[in-house]
């Protein structure tokens, strides 16, 4: 299976979600999302993008997930991967390196 471009997108803003005590913040969890990633499938080439949800937004797909969560669709940090929702809130990397490797991405090791 060819590997294609994946798209991560970490949707959140500076202040933790309320519904979400003792979470990391959105930012921490993109950090972490891109240092478990790169571990996990080295060599492996990726994007990973953080939109703060409290900003201008140019592009319209990205602006307009960033209302639903600003709306209360969504809880932050929610994470897509190739428009896919793969996590909201909690994030469980599972459910990321899942959608990865239906992409063709190989674990590491």
């Amino acid at each position: 299976m060819e590997t294609k471009h994946v798209l991560v997108e970490v949707y959140g803003a500076e202040v933790v979600c309320a519904s979400c005590v003792n979470a990391p913040t959105s930012k921490d969890t993109y950090e972490w999302l891109d240092a478990a990633i790169r571990r996990k499938y080295p060599d492996q080439p990726f994007e990973i993008v953080y939109i703060d949800i409290d900003s201008v937004i140019t592009d319209a797909r990205q602006a307009d997930i960033a209302a639903k969560v600003q709306d209360d669709e969504y809880f932050y940090p929610l994470v897509l991967v190739n428009e896919e929702v793969v996590g909201e809130g909690h994030i469980q990397l599972k459910r990321v390196y899942r959608e990865l490797e239906k992409n063709g991405y190989i674990p590491a090791g």
